[in-house]
């Protein structure tokens, strides 16, 4: 019988786990933590991985309200399976079952969720809908991805970028396609973790303005070209899918301007020798990528999905690890 020769993980206790560094706070960007508040999150992501929380259920008599506008695969199954793990519960609800604006209010629907539950994480289409979910909620809301930013996309990005090349600091980060939410992020992230951003986008899918000037103001190393040549020398190149959910009337539009854009093998050859390629998913094969891209000895796109329910545990634990059960 095989054996492992790694050595076992040292699990953590009740008395040894770090503190909560976010606790009670709602996390709608990725400017919502410091950069001390990252490190802690991606530090707190890895030793679960490593499995050192096994032992312990620190949200144990804690709920988190799940709210879906879009579909979601890996947003749904990590935050669930999340919640489980550190001892938890969370509750999937639909847009069918909500009507977030329609049905209800959604300040009513935060008003109802804050005595049931003790977080909110929501997958909408406007960044509004979170606002309003937060400024009415007493309890942390977290952004599962609006048509603005995808925060807790970018934590299991930084933690795979990591992993893969001992820190983000000074890393060339290459973004091409839709100047997007993940674009928009991206630049947040430049912000907090000293990575060189680099955004190619085609004319006129640029990323968001305010976005791209708030984080030139904080010094952050930021790049915006429509110059494929940009890609060139990536230590990470990152992209997403062409036309969102709720896009759809403009396909053909944008993938006649996307054209050149796609991540293929012969554009990761051109990439730094030991850099990695990253697409948050789901893929639209033939538009911005191929199979034999995410299939590419250079991918790291499954471990990065991977990389969604430790960097959200993570993250769920230093929102919610302060709080007490209510029964």
């Amino acid at each position: 019988m095989l054996t492992s020769s790694l050595p076992s993980p040292t699990l953590l206790t009740a008395d040894t786990l770090p503190a909560p560094v976010m606790a009670g706070r709602d996390f709608l960007s990725n400017l919502d933590m410091t950069s001390a508040e990252l490190r802690s999150v991606l530090d707190t992501a890895a030793s679960m991985k490593r499995g050192e929380w096994r032992g312990v259920k620190p949200l144990a008599g804690l709920s988190l309200a799940l709210v879906f506008e879009k579909a979601s695969l890996r947003t749904r199954t990590t935050f669930d399976v999340g919640m489980y793990q550190l001892g938890g519960h969370a509750i999937t609800l639909s847009n069918q079952e909500i009507g977030l604006g329609q049905r209800e209010r959604v300040s009513d629907v935060a008003r109802n969720l804050e005595r049931w539950v003790d977080g909110i994480m929501g997958r909408v289409y406007l960044q509004q809908t979170l606002h309003e979910l937060a400024d009415h909620a007493c309890v942390p809301v977290i952004n599962g991805l609006s048509d603005m930013l995808h925060p807790v996309q970018l934590l299991a990005d930084y933690q795979t970028i990591e992993e893969e090349l001992g820190s983000a600091a000074g890393k060339r980060v290459v973004y091409i396609g839709d100047g997007n939410n993940l674009a928009n992020s991206h630049i947040h992230m430049g912000v907090l973790s000293g990575s060189d951003v680099t955004i190619v986008t085609p004319v006129g899918y640029e990323p968001n303005g305010g976005v791209l000037q708030g984080a030139l103001k904080r010094g952050a190393a930021v790049t915006l070209t429509n110059d494929l040549a940009a890609v060139e020398g990536a230590d990470v190149l990152y992209t997403d899918v062409w036309i969102s959910m709720g896009q759809e009337a403009e396909a053909d539009i944008r993938r006649r301007a996307f054209q050149g854009y796609q991540v293929t093998p012969q554009m990761l050859e051109t990439i730094a020798p030991d850099g990695i390629f990253l697409h948050c998913l789901p893929a639209h094969y033939g538009e911005e990528t191929v199979p034999e891209a995410t299939e590419h000895p250079k991918s790291r796109v499954f471990d990065q999905a991977e990389n969604r329910l430790h960097a959200q545990k993570a993250l769920l634990y230093h929102l919610l690890g302060a709080a007490k059960p209510r029964w």
